[in-house]
C-alpha cells in the first residue's frame, strides 16, 4: 500500500479511501466488518463515513456499524484514520442541520457516541453553509480541536471561492483551516479542474474524489449483461455511449479492467490524495485494489483526455 500526506497535514493516509456509505443498510453489519478487516489487512487505513449515512429512518446507522467494529478491539480504532461528515439534518428540528456552532458541537458528540470513539481524525463539512459565517464555524472547530475530539477539518462539495474564504478566515484566527476537500471527480465529471483543483493546490488542500467511477459507468458497464446494465441507469449509459465505448475499447487494448483504469487515472492527478471506493460487497472491495498496481503512461493519459476532455485551470480555459 502506498501512503501520502492528507493535504499539507502530517497525517499519512492510504491512496485508496474506504467509503462506508452502504454499511448497515445495503451491506449487513457482519459483512461490513469483514470488509473493514480486509481493508486494514491490505493497508487501507483511511475510512470515510457521514452522520446521515443509513438515510431515512436509519440515519446514523453506518456510524453505529463502525462503532461496533471498533469495539471489537485489536487496535482497529488506533490503525484507522477516521473521517466523518456533518451538515445534513438528523431530525426535523431546525438546529439539527447545517454548520452552526451548536450543530457542529452537538453533531460531533453524537458521532463520537455512535462510533464508540473518543476522537475523529477528519471532521468534514458535507456541504457548504452560506448562512453561517466562517468565524462561527471555526470557533466551534477550535473548541473541538482543543478538546481533542477532532484532529483535522475538511470540506466536501465546496467551490473554490468557498475553500479560499474558509482558509483565509481560519488564517486570521491562527487556525489551520481546511486540509482536505471531497469533490465529485472522475473521467466523466471534470468540472473541478476549472477552479477547485487549482484552489486546493494553492492552499495545499488534499482532494478526495467521490464517485470515482461515475456511479459504475467507468467500470465496464457496456460489457455487462443487460440485467446489470439496467441497474446502472440505462439513460446515462446511452447519453455517454460513444465515449464509454471508446474507453472500454482502450482498456481492452491495454489489457486493463476499466474500473482499474478509472481509479488509476485519478491517482495520476497531482491534486488527488485518495479516491473513495464505496463497496457493497467484499468482491467489489477486492476489485478496487487492482488500481493501485496500474501505471498509466503519457500516451495512455493523453488518449483518456481525448475520450473524456477535461478543462484547463480558469481563466485560461475560456480567456485569452
Amino acid at each position: 500500500m502506498e501512503y501520502t500526506h492528507l493535504g499539507r497535514s502530517g497525517l499519512s493516509v492510504s491512496r485508496l479511501c474506504l467509503g462506508t456509505m452502504n454499511f448497515g443498510w445495503k451491506t449487513e453489519e457482519a459483512d461490513a466488518h469483514d470488509v473493514m478487516d480486509r481493508a486494514l489487512a491490505e493497508g487501507v487505513n483511511f475510512f470515510d463515513t457521514a452522520n446521515v449515512y443509513g438515510f431515512g429512518a436509519g440515519k446514523g446507522r453506518t456510524e453505529e456499524v463502525l462503532g461496533t467494529w471498533f469495539a471489537r478491539g485489536g487496535e482497529r480504532r488506533e490503525k484507522t484514520v477516521l473521517a466523518t461528515k456533518v451538515y445534513g439534518s438528523m431530525t426535523d428540528w431546525p438546529n439539527d442541520t447545517f454548520l452552526s456552532a451548536r450543530n457542529l458541537v452537538r453533531s460531533c458528540e453524537a458521532s463520537l457516541r455512535r462510533m464508540q470513539t473518543n476522537w475523529i481524525d477528519l471532521y468534514q463539512f458535507h456541504h457548504v453553509d452560506l448562512s453561517t459565517p466562517w468565524d462561527e464555524i471555526w470557533q466551534a472547530c477550535e473548541t473541538l480541536v482543543a478538546q481533542g475530539k477532532v484532529l483535522y477539518v475538511g470540506s466536501s462539495n465546496h467551490a473554490a471561492w468557498q475553500i479560499a474564504a474558509a482558509n483565509e478566515a481560519a488564517a486570521r484566527r491562527h487556525f489551520p483551516g481546511l486540509v482536505s476537500e471531497q469533490s465529485h471527480y472522475n473521467l466523466l465529471t471534470r468540472h473541478v479542474e476549472l477552479e477547485v483543483l487549482p484552489a486546493a493546490q494553492h492552499y495545499a488542500v488534499g482532494v478526495i474524489p467521490w464517485s470515482p467511477l461515475a456511479g459504475g459507468l467507468l467500470a465496464g458497464v457496456l460489457g455487462k449483461q443487460e440485467g446489470d446494465r439496467r441497474r446502472a441507469a440505462e439513460e446515462r449509459v446511452e447519453r455517454h455511449r460513444p465515449a464509454l465505448q471508446a474507453y472500454e475499447d482502450a482498456c481492452r487494448e491495454w489489457g486493463l479492467a476499466p474500473a482499474d483504469v478509472g481509479l488509476a487515472w485519478l491517482l495520476h492527478q497531482p491534486a488527488v490524495t485518495a479516491p473513495i471506493v464505496g463497496p457493497r460487497t467484499m468482491e467489489q472491495f477486492e476489485g478496487s485494489l487492482g488500481a493501485l498496481d496500474v501505471r498509466l503512461d503519457e500516451a495512455q493519459l493523453a488518449r483518456l483526455d481525448e475520450i473524456f476532455p477535461g478543462y484547463d485551470a480558469a481563466p485560461m480555459e475560456y480567456a485569452w
